[in-house]
């Protein structure tokens, strides 16, 4: 990993996705969506403050687990404005997240449990399938796709 001298405070575009191991797209695309920010040069080149290290890296775990970007830019609108997530913060919100997650988890595995019974009868009912149809609440009253 490339190392930055101490005594630089900004970083540009090249060296912030070599630190992070985000690509420069990506780094674009956050900043897009408000979840890291840059200012312009003369020469309207982005520079990033270091701070921005430690909040793409943020915004990289905090996907790699699952969250959704809309989710993680809620999360960082949440801290006081230009502070950078700790530690602590992070514990707040993985503790907000965990409730999602184990519903993502739980669906997921119904989802493998019943893919044999769908593999073994071919059929993809919107009736019966629990694929196609999970957790069917009208399947009392109606059938197929009338809704």
């Amino acid at each position: 990993m490339p190392q930055i001298p101490e005594n630089i405070h900004e970083l540009t575009v090249g060296q912030l996705s070599a630190r992070s191991g985000a690509a420069v797209s990506a780094l674009h695309f956050y900043e897009t969506k408000g979840l890291i920010s840059s200012r312009r040069t003369s020469g309207n080149q982005r520079r990033y403050s270091r701070d921005a290290l430690r909040r793409v890296a943020f915004v990289r775990a905090a996907q790699r687990v699952g969250i959704p970007l809309a989710a993680i830019r809620d999360a960082l609108a949440q801290l006081p404005e230009e502070r950078t997530p700790n530690r602590e913060d992070w514990a707040r919100l993985s503790e907000m997240w965990r409730g999602e997650l184990e519903q993502r988890i739980s669906q997921l595995m119904r989802l493998r449990d019943h893919l044999a019974d769908c593999i073994g009868c071919g059929c993809l009912s919107l009736q019966n399938c629990a694929l196609s149809n999970p957790d069917d609440i009208f399947g009392e009253q109606l059938t197929g796709s009338r809704l």
